[in-house]
């Protein structure tokens, strides 16, 4: 797929849904896009800059998503990052509360995937936080309100990928890894939201929680205060969709665009997100 030079490239895009959809399927990890400016900061050449993003890319899900939208019943919005994550990471915290910084992925990397030097130890991070990271963090934010205004609840689904094997930057990567890893939310994740999950991707082999990756993302705003906020991350094996590391998709990513769907249809309805129930961590 190659590295790609992002000049006129929006950061992000927020793609309406059906006015009464309460669903956002939020893609931030999809693209391979680096502006100039960002690519100036990075120390891999060329051909390294490509493998790195053929093992941190979560290839596919933007059109994943896309598949789900067009297939469900009331069409699901979506924000998608239209940047590479190496560029920023819109899901991580921008300060020291952030645990990857132990591996030098905060907000804005200074190690790959394999803990080598992405960026200079003492990179300045604040430049592109505030040029990428804060207007992501104002927008997704935004579009929650807005379907909390429209709708009365948001819900959020995190669409991620990740390889079939530990890469060495995984702090948690000891545990089970199955075909799907729902990550979830103490506060956010009631649970009808993750029972609807685990029926829709039943077809698509075992399901399983929080392993390899923990938690999902909500926005600070919301995050921990307002339960009409529901959240939940999917994360998907690589190998059940793709050729690894980078590769084209397969037949699978119809099966997950189907199962996707499903849930979008299922969390639609009245009863799977509330009460009775971040950013987070995802890999």
């Amino acid at each position: 797929m190659g590295v790609r030079r992002a000049t006129m490239t929006p950061s992000f895009e927020l793609l309406p849904g059906a006015p009464g959809s309460p669903v956002i399927l939020h893609v931030p990890h999809s693209a391979r896009a680096i502006p100039a400016e960002a690519r100036a900061g990075i120390v891999l050449d060329d051909p390294a800059l490509e493998r790195e993003l053929d093992h941190i890319t979560d290839a596919h899900t933007a059109e994943l998503a896309e598949a789900a939208a067009r297939s469900a019943g009331v069409t699901p919005w979506r924000f998608v990052n239209r940047l590479s994550r190496l560029v920023v990471d819109p899901e991580r915290f921008p300060d020291e509360r952030e645990e990857m910084l132990a591996v030098g992925m905060g907000a804005v990397y200074t190690r790959t995937t394999h803990r080598e030097p992405l960026r200079p130890a003492d990179a300045d991070p604040r430049p592109l936080i505030d040029r990428y990271f804060r207007p992501y963090a104002r927008a997704m934010t935004d579009a929650v309100a807005d379907r909390l205004a429209a709708t009365g609840r948001a819900v959020i689904v995190d669409v991620h990928s990740y390889p079939t094997a530990a890469l060495p930057y995984e702090l948690h990567g000891e545990g089970p890894r199955p075909p799907v890893c729902l990550g979830t939310d103490s506060f956010h994740t009631p649970p009808a939201l993750l029972r609807a999950a685990r029926e829709a991707f039943a077809p698509c082999g075992e399901t399983g929680l929080d392993s390899p990756f923990a938690g999902t993302y909500v926005p600070l705003r919301f995050h921990g205060t307002d339960a009409r906020v529901g959240a939940l991350m999917v994360e998907i094996r690589r190998d059940t969709y793709m050729t690894e590391p980078g590769g084209p998709a397969g037949p699978g990513l119809g099966r997950l665009a189907a199962a996707l769907a499903t849930l979008v249809d299922a969390v639609t309805g009245p009863d799977t997100a509330g009460p009775e129930a971040v950013t987070g961590p995802a890999g």
